[in-house]
């Protein structure tokens, strides 16, 4: 990992930064950058321009660890009602599955689902969820979450799973352990988003080295499109793309078989290039008002947003 991106994310836990972060005025413009809105509305008319453009949405509520059952049963009442709305989206209603997979699904975290309260709590939430996606045909994604939640959150897709085949996850390419969680996603067959992984891990359970985790990405990437079940592999890296890109030719693999999936305000150009080459493409695109940790881990990843700020902060 960068001294940069590691001085990002461990500056953004200090509560004056947290303050700052929040009130100033100088971080609007990059808040709504990588967030839709507060609201799911907004959300919705976000999507609803990416839609028209020909690509896919995963929406994301905000928030993580979940400090009671309240607020988890909160939580999962918010992911039922994204579930109802999409469902009444024009390019939802008009879905024919043989075209391909959902237009617009939703991505949802175990902790906000409750698993800080207890795994059986968070299952029923998580089950609960996946019934009504389950009505109308939908998928949900459990994001992964820090290495602490790791084992736990792919055991619990192992148990939910034989009930619900609409549920797949998020394996981080940085963690020592992920070749052997690969063998599993394959097994299963389940659809799994590939992502490098954002969270500060420590060199004992994560490479620190970019390029280790770059060769470790591509590796994996390699083995889902060969083996696995419509796999997605979430990265803006164009040099990571292109080398995946070649291998896809190179193996005569069906570029309708997988998906690229890219952040809510980034690339919008690598978006419409790699839609208009016959790549399916999905947009990640988070909303609510729980954004500061997703917000920071963003930063993290082009570590010259926040030093640009903290510049004109103090020039100020």
């Amino acid at each position: 990992m960068s001294l940069a991106r590691t001085i990002v994310l461990k500056t953004s836990e200090l509560s004056p930064v947290k303050t700052l972060v929040r009130r100033s005025f100088l971080f609007r413009p990059l808040v709504k950058r990588f967030i839709a809105g507060d609201s799911l509305e907004e959300a919705l008319k976000a999507s609803d321009a990416i839609l028209a453009r020909g690509l896919r949405v995963s929406l994301d509520y905000l928030g993580e660890n979940t400090k009671s059952e309240a607020e988890a049963l909160e939580a999962k009442a918010t992911y039922i009602r994204m579930l109802r709305k999409i469902a009444e989206v024009p390019a939802v209603k008009t879905y024919n599955p043989s075209s391909g997979t959902e237009p617009l699904n939703i991505s949802i975290k175990l902790t906000q689902c409750g698993l800080d309260q207890g795994e059986a709590f968070a299952e029923k939430n998580y089950r609960d969820v996946l019934e009504v996606a389950k009505e109308s045909g939908n998928f949900v994604r459990i994001d992964m979450e820090s290495s602490d939640y790791t084992e736990r959150t792919m055991q619990m897709i192992e148990r939910v799973r034989a009930d619900y085949p609409n549920t797949g996850t998020v394996l981080q390419s940085y963690l020592h352990r992920t070749p052997g969680d690969i063998e599993k996603v394959i097994e299963w067959q389940a659809r799994t988003r590939l992502v490098k992984g954002a969270y500060l891990e420590p060199a004992s359970v994560a490479f620190p080295e970019k390029a280790k985790v770059d060769e470790a990405y591509v590796a994996q990437a390699k083995e889902l499109l060969l083996r696995g079940f419509y796999p997605a592999l979430a990265t803006q890296d164009e040099k990571i793309i292109t080398i995946l890109n070649a291998f896809v030719a190179e193996k005569g693999i069906d570029k309708k078989s997988f998906e690229y999936q890219m952040l809510y305000g980034i690339r919008r150009d690598l978006q419409e290039g790699l839609h208009a080459q016959g790549y399916n493409v999905r947009i990640y695109v988070p909303f609510g008002d729980a954004w500061y940790p997703y917000f920071t881990r963003r930063l993290a990843e082009r570590p010259a947003n926040a030093f640009f700020i903290l510049k004109s902060l103090f020039k100020g």
